[in-house]
């Protein structure tokens, strides 16, 4: 790993006050429903941000650093965040700052999008077999915003060139961290009493916390994250990429 510039040392401390700050202000107390512990989380915009001005490693760092603090104050169980919250974080928002920032090809901007469709599929998947997670309501609130987040992704890249690549980019790094929270809390249930008291929970709760954390997320990111950036970059010219091509 490369020496970090001074400004991405400032950068990554400014963004994991800003998300931890950001994170225990807005996550209202809601968990994921009937199984605690994954929050309501509208603060990944933060990160997201300060990945795609400043690089991914800022933007990573930032985004575990934030969650660590937050997962303290808010749940106290520390292993259970340095495997789980800080990790998937980490990966999320390394990967969005690392495609948010390219000239993505089309291979890329295809893969985006089918795994945008996978994504939202897993919402019907998991209500058709178990109805009763979530409940008829939350489930129907489920399919409609995967699917609507999804025609979102597709109608930014036709109409929206220019926010192409950071669209695409909160679809695969928001993908990639659900999938880690998802997993690793059921895989630390199996061994461990989670804060909420349960454990040795079934495979359908990663499932399930995956599609509450994507699909909770997701709409901020796409909806949030590129008027915030062309503000930044309006005010700071200096700040918007030379977006570069895959390698």
């Amino acid at each position: 790993m490369k020496r970090l510039k001074p400004i991405e040392i400032v950068t990554i401390g400014v963004c994991g006050a800003l998300y931890a700050g950001v994170g225990y202000l807005s996550h209202l107390g809601l968990f994921t429903p009937i199984i605690g512990v994954v929050r309501f989380w509208p603060a990944v915009v933060v990160p997201a941000v300060f990945s795609c001005l400043f690089g991914p490693i800022v933007g990573g760092l930032g985004a575990a650093i934030g969650i660590f603090l937050s997962d303290i104050v808010i749940h106290g169980d520390v292993l259970l965040s340095l495997t789980v919250g800080v990790p998937s974080n980490f990966l999320g928002f390394y990967f969005l700052g690392y495609f948010g920032r390219k000239k993505l090809e089309i291979k890329s901007i295809l893969i985006g999008t089918v795994l945008g469709v996978m994504f939202a599929l897993a919402s019907i998947f998991l209500y058709l077999i178990y109805p009763n997670y979530f409940g008829m309501s939350a489930s129907l609130f489920f399919i409609v915003i995967s699917f609507v987040c999804v025609a979102l992704t597709i109608a930014v890249i036709v109409f929206f060139p220019e926010w192409r690549a950071v669209n695409v980019a909160s679809v695969i790094g928001l993908g990639v961290g659900s999938i880690w929270i998802g997993l690793g809390v059921w895989i630390y249930s199996r061994f461990f009493i989670l804060p909420t008291g349960e454990a040795n929970l079934s495979f359908f709760a990663a499932l399930g916390w995956f599609i509450w954390t994507y699909f909770t997320e997701i709409p901020f990111l796409l909806l949030l994250v590129p008027p915030i950036l062309k503000t930044c970059y309006l005010a700071f010219r200096s700040l918007k990429p030379k977006a570069t091509k895959e390698n």
